[in-house]
């Protein structure tokens, strides 16, 4: 029998159809974060997705337009289509920058549609834990080397990308310079898409990680576009494996580190290629020898990851990192 001091007024039961409309007693697993503050109702997740793609349309479609007031500015030509002609550093830059901006759209909607926290979207630490996100940084390093390297090894269908030819120094140092700036931010704006929105939307309705962390993966995979069924397996698993981590280690930091180091040495390799940024191909491209490589590292790196996060000590404060 429930009883009530008179100090705690009688609350009434949520409606069944809105079972979390309390805040919850015990700490949320972070595909569950969504409910946190107890405003979570059933239309938020939607609302906050349909916010979220509005939103990243709208910085695209802003990064375009300052593309065009610039290249107007600057007198750039245009190609027969009528683009603007930038190079494939430029390009690259201007893509980068655009799904970059989406960062700032996810964070607002978890704050203004779902009434939480933005930053329980980084971790269950309310923030993102930048010790936890710099082991990983350290831990992704050597084994995205490793895939890069043994990538350039491996035999190349024709014609299936640029020709390995120096692009010079300036070239290089300026397309560099732009991949440095950008695809940190770039990798952590689709972690915080797919790994984060996406997946706590998802937990929102359902308690089982696996639940959670299936449909942002394969949408992970569809973003990058149809190039082999290898390549959309690769970034299948890529989503999965890092959707696991996130839950594991409560936070996006994992992720973030693998994402970035993937992208940072694999078009940092390409700026050094005359031509090398203007390819189109992307990880959907894959072939099935990449992928028998690509699958073991993401591997090795989760389980070194959740290795050393065992091993540190789970008494520290989770701010702690």
């Amino acid at each position: 029998m429930t009883t009530h001091t008179m100090d705690e007024p009688h609350q009434p039961p949520a409606p069944p159809w809105d079972r979390t409309a309390t805040a919850p007693a015990q700490p949320l697993p972070y595909h569950r974060l969504a409910l946190t503050n107890g405003n979570h109702r059933w239309w938020r997740p939607l609302a906050g997705t349909v916010v979220v793609f509005v939103g990243a349309v709208v910085v695209m479609l802003a990064v375009l337009i300052g593309s065009e007031i610039a290249g107007a500015v600057l007198d750039r030509p245009r190609d027969a289509d009528g683009d603007l002609i930038w190079g494939g550093i430029g390009d690259t830059a201007l893509a980068l920058l655009g799904l970059a901006l989406v960062t700032p759209v996810v964070l607002l909607a978890a704050r203004w549609v779902q009434r939480r926290p933005a930053g329980t979207l980084s971790s269950v630490a309310g923030a993102l834990r930048w010790r936890l996100l710099g082991l990983c940084l350290a831990v992704a390093l050597p084994i995205s080397a490793a895939s890069v390297g043994i990538s350039m090894l491996l035999p190349e269908p024709e014609g299936s990308g640029p020709d390995l030819t120096w692009a010079g120094l300036s070239p290089f140092l300026l397309g560099l310079a732009s991949v440095c700036l950008l695809v940190p931010f770039q990798a952590a704006a689709e972690e915080y898409v797919f790994r984060g929105w996406l997946l706590q939307a998802v937990g929102a309705w359902c308690r089982s990680p696996w639940v959670a962390v299936t449909p942002q993966a394969v949408l992970f995979a569809a973003a990058h576009g149809w190039g082999t069924a290898w390549g959309f397996a690769d970034l299948v698993v890529f989503g999965l494996i890092t959707g696991l981590l996130t839950i594991r280690t409560g936070g996006l930091e994992a992720a973030i580190g693998l994402h970035v180091l993937n992208n940072l040495l694999a078009m940092g390799v390409l700026s050094a290629i005359a031509g090398g940024l203007d390819t189109e191909e992307t990880a959907a491209d894959m072939n099935w020898m990449m992928l028998a490589v690509d699958v073991p590292m993401v591997t090795l790196y989760a389980a070194a990851v959740l290795w050393i996060v065992h091993r540190r000590d789970n008494s520290r404060s989770p701010s702690d990192g």
